[in-house]
Order: C-alpha cells, then sequence, then structure tokens
C-alpha cells in the first residue's frame, strides 16, 4: 500500500470513528413532562441533533425532585428538561446545577430564567392552576359552579373534589404553595383543613383531577388550565374556572446537572431547548411559553387567566418546600390515593 493510499485510509477511519462517537453521544435526562409527550421531545430534538441520544427517566414532579437530591453525591442524571422551576431552585441552593448562558437566552421573558448571570436553570413554559367543574354532574346534584377558592369549602361540595397531592405533584404544590401566599401561612392551613373535609382523594398527577372530571369520576378538578381546555375541546361538559383571588401557576424549566460527563452534548441540549421551534413544541402542551408572541390562542383558554396570575413567589416556595410538605403530609395524606 502506497504512503499516500495508507494516509487516505487513516484520515477515513479517523473521520469515521469521529461519526460514530458522535452518534453513540447519550444524554440522560429527568423529567416530569407528560409521558405521552417524551416521544415527541426527543424526535422533534433529533430532527437537528440526530447525534445525540436521550434517555429519558421520567416521573411525577415531586418523585424526580426527590430522586435528584438522592443522588446528590453520585449524579446520575446529565440533564433535567422540564421540571418545577421551584424544584429547580432547590437543586441549586444545594449546588447541584452547572450555569450556563444558552445561546439566545435574550429572547427569552425575564420571568423564565434564573436571575444570576449565567443563569442556572431557562424556562420552557407555564402551567397554571384553574378548576375543572363537570357541569353534567353538577346539575345532576344540584350544584352550582364555585367561583373562588373559598366557595370550594362549601358544604355542599363535600366528597365531590379532587386535587393533586403536593408531595408528588407540581401542580399540587403550586397550589399549596399560592393558597399559603394568597391567605397568608395561618389562614392557608385553615382553608386547607377545611377544604380537606370535601376531598375525596389527593392524586398522584397534576392532570388527573380534571381528566376525572371530564370523565364524570368527580364533579370538581382542581388541575391546570390547558389540561381542561384539552378535555374541553375533546367535547367534555367543563366549565374552567378560574378563581376570584388569584391563581397559582409554576413553569418548567431546564438545567444541565453539575459533574455531568456529557457536558458539551448538554450544552446542545439546553441551547436548542430555548429556541423557538422547542417553544413552537412546548405550545402543543401549554399555552404560555417563554419567548413572548409565540404561543398560539388555545381553544377553551380562559381569557384573562394571565391577570389573574399571582406574583408568585418562587424562592420562598423553594425554601419552605420541605416544610411545606412535612406539614401537608402530617394534616392530609390519609386521603391520598395509593401510588404505583
Amino acid at each position: 500500500m502506497t504512503k499516500l493510499k495508507s494516509l487516505y485510509l487513516g484520515v477515513a477511519i479517523s473521520a469515521f470513528c469521529t461519526t460514530m462517537a458522535l452518534a453513540e453521544t447519550e444524554l440522560t435526562v429527568y423529567t416530569a413532562v407528560e409521558a405521552e409527550d417524551l416521544a415527541r421531545y426527543a424526535e422533534t430534538f433529533n430532527q437537528d441533533h440526530p447525534d445525540i441520544k436521550i434517555n429519558w427517566v421520567r416521573d411525577s414532579t415531586g418523585v424526580i425532585t426527590a430522586k435528584l437530591l438522592a443522588e446528590k453525591n453520585n449524579p446520575q442524571a446529565d440533564v433535567v428538561w422540564g421540571l418545577a422551576a421551584t424544584s429547580l431552585l432547590v437543586l441549586k441552593t444545594e449546588g447541584m446545577l452547572e450555569p450556563y448562558e444558552p445561546s439566545g437566552l435574550d429572547k427569552l421573558d425575564p420571568k423564565f430564567r434564573d436571575s444570576d448571570t449565567p443563569p442556572s436553570w431557562v424556562g420552557m413554559d407555564a402551567w397554571v392552576a384553574s378548576v375543572c367543574y363537570n357541569t353534567v354532574e353538577g346539575d345532576k346534584l344540584g350544584l352550582t359552579a364555585p367561583a373562588s377558592w373559598m366557595d370550594l369549602t362549601k358544604p355542599e361540595y363535600a366528597g365531590h373534589v379532587v386535587m393533586p397531592n403536593p408531595a408528588s405533584s407540581g401542580t399540587g404544590f403550586l397550589d399549596v404553595s399560592s393558597w399559603l401566599q394568597i391567605f397568608g401561612e395561618e389562614k392557608g392551613w385553615e382553608y386547607m383543613d377545611a377544604l380537606h373535609e370535601n376531598i375525596a382523594a389527593y392524586t398522584h398527577s397534576g392532570s388527573k383531577p380534571c381528566k376525572m372530571a371530564a370523565s364524570g369520576e368527580t364533579v370538581i378538578g382542581v388541575s391546570f388550565a390547558f389540561r381542561g381546555a384539552k378535555s374541553k375541546a375533546a367535547g367534555a361538559p367543563l366549565e374552567i374556572v378560574v378563581p376570584t383571588e388569584g391563581i397559582g401557576w409554576d413553569m418548567e424549566a431546564s438545567a444541565i446537572m453539575a459533574g455531568t460527563a456529557n457536558e458539551e452534548a448538554a450544552k446542545t441540549l439546553l441551547d436548542w431547548s430555548i429556541t423557538s421551534k422547542a417553544m413552537e413544541m412546548y405550545n402543543t402542551g401549554y399555552a404560555v411559553v417563554a419567548i413572548p408572541g409565540i404561543a398560539k390562542p388555545v381553544e377553551h383558554f380562559p381569557e384573562g387567566i394571565t391577570d389573574a396570575m399571582i406574583d408568585n413567589d418562587f424562592e420562598w416556595a423553594a425554601n419552605n418546600r420541605s416544610a411545606i410538605l412535612e406539614e401537608w403530609t402530617k394534616r392530609y395524606d390519609t386521603k391520598s390515593e395509593p401510588k404505583g
């Protein structure tokens, strides 16, 4: 073999090995994104980055947060893509996130990013609390639709209210943390004591209460607005109530885990997670996304809902998360549905 042929062969082998190395880059990505959406997320990302394979670890917000904290000294995740900002703030406080300024950060609404420079996390989309009320089942029982959070404590609703468990559901936690902010801590717990009397069950999913209301398994499901709009568009006899006191909200956000061995691929994913293409993808499941002007109107999404969103103190919610969940579990966990 001539030296020239040898050189060409060497270059070809080197290029092939490089291509194979790129093709074999895998990221372990922890997420609380709805399971039905994960294949779509990976497929859309791989349209632009076919060289990075995503291995999902998916569970509810509370379970994923607890898993990450338990793995603090031996991290298993490379990236968190789609977890409540309040959870990421807890991880940030523990020094578990790798600060990084992704490309396109300046396009985000300032609410949708960590305030530090560089940020430890960036937002994707927001979900907003609401009440799903089944008008057919309500009429059968002679009930009227609630207008406020306080209405849910009325005796007429006894046994007809389902809401998420805040220890396992991000939606449940945004409900509880927002009530403590809306009513004040003492009156907030008094409110939840009264509400507990009417609760039929606490679910481990934020969307399940609305799905149950949509199917007639319950009259009232405390859930989030997009889920209600989606169920109503599918024909469910729902009224989506925006309580008059104001509504809690949280955002899904993403971050790189400190110490990842796949930092470049992790940065590539985080860059992509805040692109316009990603925002359009999120808009399929969320009415509010991090880049202004991208979200399309969602059929049946309540009007004026953004005006009802409280000035949520995410730092307070994150710093008090453990104490809130401990107190909530002590008081109300007896009505939680079985896990699994």
